[in-house]
């Protein structure tokens, strides 16, 4: 997919391309009244959003159009909108705005000034003339959602190559998040300390402490790979999330019986440890489980703060992960085996 070779200078303002032909919706009307004006004003040359202002003309709300045409004519405004709204502000430059696009995944933004009232909108057209048009070209079969998708991926990949640029500016993004591991790792060695005479007791715990490590990891890391796929396309909801946790669920279940079974197969024809064997084995299978929902949990939530799933879940993910593989394995070393 090709982006647009009209895109602007990327550190220019980005209020120098907003578009100033839009209608602007008092919040104290109804739908009926809304519609009225809409068709006395006209609604310019793209209209994807209806933004709401108070008697200030400072932004209180959004009403996508879908939703507008499918109220009540008597409807208050204020019940149909929705009241948070992402704004840009008018002194962010492209590279900013294309920052929102990638991270909100709306096709438009209102433009405030700092007492924000709306000053322009800026629309995804800026950026990709032909995917916007894409329902009147060879694509047209495509669900919009995917050619969406596909937009915010190429826009993201090239705001990553224009911010590559500086070694510093990656560092300080992707260093916190690192800590976050640093810490993991710091608290599972403290943990360790505390089941000391579990692991004396029993050498064979010490032996696959590292396989029970890495297929907790192995496992997050494909569910938590497999969540930001999908979080690329969809929005996340209660609806979405439940249905993605039962099939999660089903499929860590799997996961987990068949490597507890498989391991504790091992230990035993390896030391002739029965008890060992159920230990090591009942832990991976019970820490896979918790593997597999940390996985989805994590970069579901952190995509629902606004953050960058692909930087900041792997840390996060992994360090959770480990943490309460060892608790589970330690404990129930320390029930089993005392």
């Amino acid at each position: 997919m090709n982006i647009s070779a009209r895109i602007p200078d990327f550190n220019a303002h980005v209020v120098e391309h907003a578009r100033k032909d839009f209608p602007l919706l008092d919040a104290d009307m109804t739908v009926g009244e809304t519609l009225e004006r809409i068709r006395r004003e006209g609604v310019g040359e793209r209209v994807i959003y209806f933004y709401v202002v108070d008697e200030l003309k400072r932004l209180v709300g959004v009403v996508p159009t879908r939703r507008l045409l499918t109220a009540q004519l008597e409807t208050p405004l204020r019940d149909t909108m929705v009241p948070r709204v992402v704004a840009i502000p008018a002194k962010a430059t492209i590279l900013d705005a294309c920052e929102f696009f990638v991270l909100y995944k709306f096709l438009a933004f209102p433009v405030v000034d700092e007492q924000r009232r709306v000053i322009g909108i800026i629309d995804a057209n800026l950026f990709a003339e032909e995917i916007l048009e894409a329902g009147e070209s060879e694509d047209r079969d495509r669900p919009p959602e995917a050619i969406g998708a596909e937009f915010f991926e190429a826009l993201g990949f090239h705001i990553e190559q224009l911010r590559g640029a500086s070694s510093w500016r990656s560092f300080r993004f992707r260093f916190p998040w690192l800590l976050v591991t640093v810490t993991g790792g710091t608290l599972s060695a403290i943990l360790a300390q505390f089941f000391e005479a579990t692991l004396a007791r029993s050498l064979v715990l010490a032996f696959f402490l590292t396989m029970v490590l890495g297929l907790n990891e192995s496992v997050s890391m494909q569910s938590m790979s497999v969540t930001i796929h999908a979080l690329r396309s969809v929005r996340v909801t209660r609806r979405w999330l439940a249905t993605a946790f039962r099939r999660e669920v089903m499929t860590a279940l799997l996961l987990a019986v068949a490597c507890g079974l498989v391991v504790s197969a091992i230990v035993f024809m390896w030391r002739n440890d029965l008890a060992g064997a159920f230990v090591i084995g009942g832990s991976i299978a019970i820490s896979l489980v918790s593997a597999c929902v940390l996985g989805l949990g994590v970069p579901s939530l952190i995509h629902r703060f606004k953050l960058d799933p692909k930087i900041a879940a792997g840390p996060v993910t992994l360090a959770l992960a480990d943490f309460v593989a060892l608790v589970i394995y330690f404990t129930s070393a320390w029930v089993v085996l005392r």
